[in-house]
């Protein structure tokens, strides 16, 4: 099962914007802002890659990370590190950059967190521990609180601190799925429903949804938001009684 607590590490084949290999292990100390993406993917290209470039540039890189990861599934979305450089100066990224290692039916790091599709983002703590796992547009905001939040926790913070964050962020943000996005834009993912009730990847797992005319992703049925609710609510439990 996956664990939180202890992610699995990242399995690049190669990086861009960057003179070394990238490890989780190696940023604890601090937020690690991962945006997972596909050169094709609208929603990628006019969102999250954007987003993750303010990201980059708003905060100090001594504090946060930001890291691109370029993944493939269903036979889509691998390409070459120099088409990725060229790519990634069109749209002038200049953070790291991660290809992701080939898998079937998804490329290596992509199936190991469970990713359902682009752009995901995820955010890590600076324990390393997964707190974060977006599908789809994630509001400015949202995500700027959730970072600063994270790096004004104490990198070894106990359960009890993580946990009066996670009540304050609950507490002062509204629930994503209150407002999904819907518009020409779409986030690209599998043709199988996630219903995302196997999913407890954080303290309190969310996911917001792009929807659009070209999106190939299914949903679950209306079900979802209970789902979700109640992945967080058994989180929230067990990291209480630990």
């Amino acid at each position: 099962m996956f664990d939180p607590e202890n992610p699995p590490e990242l399995a690049a084949s190669s990086f861009i914007n960057t003179d070394g290999k990238i490890t989780l292990k190696g940023l604890r100390g601090k937020v690690v802002v991962l945006a997972a993406f596909q050169t094709t993917c609208t929603g990628s290209i006019k969102h999250a890659l954007p987003q993750a470039a303010r990201i980059a540039k708003g905060f100090d890189d001594d504090a946060v990370q930001v890291i691109g990861l370029n993944v493939a599934f269903d036979g889509k979305g691998a390409v070459s590190p120099v088409k990725l450089a060229a790519f990634a100066q069109k749209h002038g990224l200049a953070f790291p950059i991660a290809l992701d290692k080939d898998g079937s039916p998804q490329s290596a790091t992509m199936a190991a967190f469970e990713m359902q599709g682009t752009p995901t983002i995820l955010l890590f703590d600076r324990q390393g521990r997964l707190r974060r796992h977006y599908l789809g547009q994630v509001d400015d905001l949202r995500l700027g609180a959730e970072i600063m939040a994270l790096s004004i926790e104490s990198a070894d913070a106990p359960r009890e601190a993580s946990l009066a964050i996670e009540r304050r962020l609950h507490a002062t943000l509204t629930d994503p799925s209150d407002h999904h996005h819907h518009g020409d834009d779409c986030g690209c993912g599998h043709d199988h429903e996630h219903g995302h009730g196997h999913h407890a990847h954080d303290h309190d797992h969310e996911h917001g949804h792009v929807h659009g005319p070209d999106c190939d992703h299914d949903h679950a049925p209306s079900t979802e938001a209970d789902a979700r609710k109640a992945v967080a609510d058994a989180v929230r439990a067990q990291l209480r009684a630990k």
